[in-house]
């Protein structure tokens, strides 16, 4: 490494975001890079561990360890301390089709295996990623590279998002013609709809890049419905392979008392229905939370995002109740390194909502057990209870609700942040396809072949839901898999 002794030098240091109360005024992105000396002395503190768990990407009790598209850290984390920009780009790139998403969205798994986080602050590795690729677009250096030759081979891409827009990537990069069906009026999937534009900037990020792939060959096909717009026998018959990466968008519901009662909606339509409004500059359509209690039932990064997204819009106020019980503020005893850190984090939206109410909008151990309505069929309030995780006769732990701990919550809007039960089932039936357990798209890992001869399945659709970089890492699997099914050979890497 250039600065072997850099981790014991320099302390671990992130740019400082824009101010909570002037970031919710409006929808720009707010963070920020540092400047470069600095991201040097960050660069530094790679430790030249010997073992670099970092790129590892491995799942460890169910969760990622590492870096699932293996990017080469140790490598380009050299490259930043010695100055060499260009070169660095060169090594993300190598691994990561859009380091630009995921210097934003991911949250880092590689730095939750970092081997200087054993026992002190990690590397700000995902900041350092995002860093990179940012001058890298600002030094023109990112540019449109259409393969040399043709194969004469045509590839059909179903769905845009993540993991549709890494296989299509690396097909097109192998010289196979790529056409990528969006059901959506604009391309991205999940990166255009299901993440809030201050989090991910829309035309300035996932739009830019969208138009460097139509220069290299790709094409997008918006508005259209697979087994709607277009028959899946079709769609087959007309390309030489199709790659179903349609994602997981069947939501998971909350069937109680009330359910049907106006004001309530789930996560997703909300976020969609939100960056819409936006990009057309037309309310229409909007799910607004402006001068509402807002009640958001679930966590994770969806949950966040509506948080975020209701305080924009002057809530006026926001609790977001969670199940699970509250994070241990150090990693726990049963949760050691290299496992993704289950700790307490204050994310975007929580800092946000606690810097405009007071508070962390968060209550755990609890659930919602009835909504209440008025006279007009809206919802006015959730009724809650909090709930003792214990074991059950089989084994698994269960929640329990405590008695006494009854409490009513004034809404007047309800989001459902529960996650998602696998894919829309009409394609799937359409075609046939043979299923998992869980609903989603059978097809063995590091193979990625259906039960339909030149039929492939990636992403969430076929592992279920998970996270983008995940999506990414399956993406470019499937494209070799296709490659070689297409040519008897692939020089693609995964």
């Amino acid at each position: 490494m250039g600065k072997p002794t850099g981790f014991l030098e320099f302390a671990r240091e992130l740019p400082v975001d824009k101010d909570p109360l002037e970031r919710i005024k409006n929808w720009d992105e707010f963070h920020l890079h540092l400047p470069e000396e600095n991201l040097k002395n960050q660069a530094a503190r790679c430790m030249d561990c010997g073992t670099p768990f970092c790129h590892t990407g491995e799942l460890i009790s169910g969760m990622a360890s590492g870096c699932p598209v293996n990017n080469l850290i140790p490598e380009w984390n050299d490259l930043i301390y010695r100055g060499l920009w260009k070169e660095a780009l060169e090594r993300l790139h190598k691994t990561n089709n859009f380091p630009e998403f995921t210097g934003r969205v991911c949250p880092a798994p590689c730095e939750g295996s970092c081997v200087l986080g054993i026992n002190n602050p990690p590397v700000t590795i995902k900041n350092i990623e995002c860093s990179i690729i940012d001058h890298g677009w600002d030094q023109g250096w990112v540019t449109a590279e259409p393969p040399e030759k043709r194969t004469g081979k045509k590839v059909a891409v179903v769905g845009s998002g993540p993991a549709g827009l890494s296989a299509a990537a690396q097909l097109n990069r192998a010289g196979h013609w790529v056409t990528v069906y969006e059901k959506g009026d604009r391309p991205g999937g999940l990166l255009m709809y299901g993440i809030p534009n201050m989090k991910l900037d829309k035309e300035k990020v996932v739009m830019r890049r969208i138009r460097v792939l139509e220069e290299e060959g790709i094409k997008f096909i918006c508005n259209t419905e697979i087994g709607r717009d277009i028959t899946a026998e079709e769609l087959v018959k007309e390309n030489d392979a199709v790659i179903l990466c349609i994602g997981a968008g069947k939501p998971r519901d909350l069937p109680i008392e009330g359910r049907d009662l106006k004001g309530i909606h789930f996560a997703m339509d909300f976020l969609t229905a939100n960056t819409k409004a936006i990009l057309d500059s037309n309310p229409e359509g909007l799910i607004s939370a402006q001068g509402k209690d807002v009640v958001i039932i679930g966590g994770g990064d969806t949950g966040t995002d509506c948080v975020g997204t209701s305080v924009r819009h002057v809530c006026s106020s926001v609790t977001q109740l969670e199940i699970m019980p509250k994070p241990p503020e150090m990693r726990a005893k049963n949760n050691p390194w290299p496992e993704y850190p289950k700790v307490y984090r204050l994310d975007y939206g929580q800092e946000e909502a606690a810097a405009k109410f007071g508070d962390d909008p968060r209550f755990y151990t609890t659930t919602a057990t009835k909504f209440e309505g008025d006279d007009h069929g809206d919802v006015k309030a959730v009724h809650t209870v909090q709930v003792e995780w214990q074991r059950n006769q089989e084994g698994r732990f269960i929640p329990n609700p405590i008695e006494g701990t009854e409490k009513v919550i004034p809404a007047q809007l309800v989001l459902l942040a529960m996650g998602f039960l696998g894919p829309e089932q009409l394609l799937l039936d359409q075609m046939g396809l043979e299923k998992d357990h869980r609903s989603n798209i059978k097809a063995d890992y590091d193979d990625y072949a259906t039960s339909i001869p030149n039929v492939f399945a990636a992403g969430d659709c076929r592992r279920g839901q998970s996270l983008v970089v995940w999506a990414f890492n399956e993406g470019r699997g499937v494209a070799q898999r296709c490659d070689r099914f297409l040519m008897g050979y692939s020089d693609l890497p995964k």
